[in-house]
């Protein structure tokens, strides 16, 4: 395959509040808080990546079209976590068997496993038991 002279630089999260945004997605991903430039909060660039929270006036409406997936040693263990920094667990995605999960704004995210696990011919996981 040809190489792209396209890469994909950061990825932008609207956001009513991108302080209280960018401080949650800081603390989950150990990522500072590194600028603040007009609408704009820049988490710090890890892997040639940057993650910014752009202000809006418009409220998340519907579910996403995209969404992060993060993978941790433990994904059940950091649902607390996540609670406690203003994030909740979806209950209606649970019968897929993945950890779906939201910010303080709503945007889903799932919690996968570090290592590999199995998917079944739904797409459904079976790691969280």
């Amino acid at each position: 395959m040809a190489e792209s002279p396209m890469q994909i630089n950061a990825l932008i999260v609207d956001a009513q509040d991108p302080e209280r945004l960018a401080a949650f997605w800081s603390e989950l991903l150990g990522r500072p808080v590194v600028a603040r430039m007009g609408p704009y909060v820049w988490l710090q660039r890890e892997g040639g990546l940057a993650l910014g929270f752009q202000h809006t006036a418009e409220p998340k409406l519907g579910k996403n079209r995209m969404h992060f997936d993060i993978s941790s040693p433990d994904p059940a263990a950091e649902q607390q976590r996540i609670e406690r920094l203003g994030g909740r667990r979806l209950e209606q995605y649970a019968e897929g068997g993945f950890l779906v999960m939201a910010d303080p704004e709503g945007n889903e995210f799932c919690i996968i496993p570090e290592g590999p696990f199995e998917l079944d011919d739904e797409g459904r996981a079976d790691y969280l038991g």
